[in-house]
């Protein structure tokens, strides 16, 4: 199973450069080692190779004691003491060879490699590369070369390439981490903007660093889509208060005049029939100026930069305002408050506090209790309202938020369906979340703002 941290794009990234990083260096370094292995390999060779030339000529043109002569006397006083030298008989045995040098004529190469004794050596044996050549009386001359500097060389070469390597391996995690820092910092911006963009702030753009690269373009088609969005926001935004505004002016010359007809004499079926007219009129007016009011919230930017209020103060005078109300009811209504500061409207959180304790003794029975608390969290200011109501089912706790959205159940009870949509409005523009839980029996409601001085929301 994968590492979580290897599920970042970030991670994988660096990983990735990194990882090219040092197969690179790998591919150069091997690439590097081989050749001056073969180019060592091969200079070796020739020495060798001129060496054993040498010495035939010498038993062609002086027989074959002279040429045993001379390997005694390079034996005894050699001038490279990397050089091994024998000569072999017929039968294979050996008629002069260097001190710790087993016998080799018996193979049919042209070109062996061996370990040779080596008194001057700290492990007493050194690889040796030596070529065979027969000679016109039947014997075989062994010239060979103690790869003593090449060894010492390769295996300093090979050492700094391991030092290198782990400077590379450093090297390569750094430059990653810094790529990725680079794309993430590209992406900051774009998420950045688009999270404030998603709490209201309609207006915000992504910078543009005029380099046209490929996050340049994207940063631009996204600036573009917001540019359409808040187009056609606006437009909607724009129908709806016309629509409002057009409709609320008929709609009172309307209630005015059922007003005048109210006034009138009349028999009592007429009376009963105005009083319906007008309390619906009224119902109508009420829906258009909460729908202005929504749309007004929904256009303001976030209320980070409102003034500070003490909010326990302000879910006393709601409780106060509703006691009365519940108690002809015979609804015990509590409060449970710990003081806590927020930053916000206090007419538009008063509105949110008088909308969730209406629709919670509107539904609750008689008799019954609604708790209201409020206390500080390290994640804000938690309130809860918990009434012992109906409730509402799990897959309509989502849906009763939308305009005009009301259970079937309560489809005829008084109200426009816009109650939660306005409470979900105001706690999104002060940076909070609203969720609703089952109370078993009841419903509770939980709002959560965020702390003075914090930008994260539940």
């Amino acid at each position: 199973m994968a590492m979580p941290w290897l599920r970042s794009t970030s991670a994988r990234l660096a990983l990735a450069v990194m990882a090219s990083f040092l197969i690179a260096f790998v591919l150069l370094g091997a690439g590097v080692y081989l050749a001056v292995s073969t180019l060592l390999l091969q200079d070796a060779r020739e020495l060798v190779r001129t060496d054993a030339s040498g010495l035939a000529e010498v038993q062609r043109d002086s027989g074959s004691a002279a040429l045993v002569e001379e390997l005694q006397g390079r034996i005894a006083a050699p001038e490279d003491p990397d050089a091994v030298y024998a000569l072999f008989n017929r039968d294979g045995r050996a008629v002069v060879a260097t001190t710790g040098m087993q016998a080799h004529a018996t193979t049919a190469a042209r070109w062996i490699t061996f370990d040779a004794a080596d008194a001057g050596d700290s492990d007493g044996h050194r690889r040796v590369i030596a070529h065979l050549q027969p000679l016109a009386d039947g014997s075989t001359l062994l010239v060979g070369l103690r790869l003593h500097s090449q060894d010492r060389f390769l295996a300093l070469m090979l050492r700094t390439a391991l030092a290198a390597l782990l400077v590379a391996a450093t090297l390569g995690a750094l430059v990653g981490w810094l790529t990725s820092r680079w794309v993430s910092g590209r992406l900051r911006s774009l998420d950045a903007t688009a999270e404030r963009v998603g709490g209201g702030e309609l207006a915000l753009r992504v910078p543009l660093d005029g380099s046209d690269d490929a996050f340049d373009r994207l940063a631009r088609r996204f600036n573009g889509m917001l540019d359409r969005i808040e187009d056609l926001l606006g437009g909607v935004r724009h129908a709806t208060d016309h629509i409002a505004h057009d409709l609320r002016t008929p709609l009172t010359r309307l209630r005015n005049g059922l007003e005048e007809l109210r006034r009138q004499p009349g028999d009592p079926g007429r009376d009963a029939a105005l009083d319906a007219a007008v309390a619906e009129t009224d119902q109508l007016l009420r829906t258009f100026a909460s729908l202005l009011w929504l749309a007004r919230i929904e256009a303001q930017a976030p209320a980070q930069d409102e003034p500070q209020l003490e909010l326990a103060a302000l879910v006393a005078d709601a409780v106060e305002l509703y006691t009365p109300s519940a108690g002809e009811r015979g609804i015990r209504l509590h409060a449970d408050l710990q003081p806590t500061q927020v930053r916000g409207d206090r007419d538009q959180l008063f509105q949110l506090l008088v909308n969730l304790l209406d629709n919670a003794l509107k539904y609750a029975p008689g008799d019954s209790a609604v708790d209201v608390r409020l206390q500080a969290t390290p994640q804000g200011a938690l309130l809860q309202i918990d009434d012992q109501g109906p409730g509402i089912p799990a897959a309509e706790r989502e849906r009763v938020f939308d305009r005009f959205q009301r259970l079937e159940s309560h489809r005829g009870s008084p109200g426009s369906g816009l109650g939660l949509s306005l409470v979900r409005a105001i706690v999104h523009r002060h940076g909070g979340r609203i969720v609703l839980l089952d109370q078993a029996p009841g419903l509770r409601v939980q709002v959560l703002l965020p702390p003075i001085h914090t930008d994260s929301a539940w």
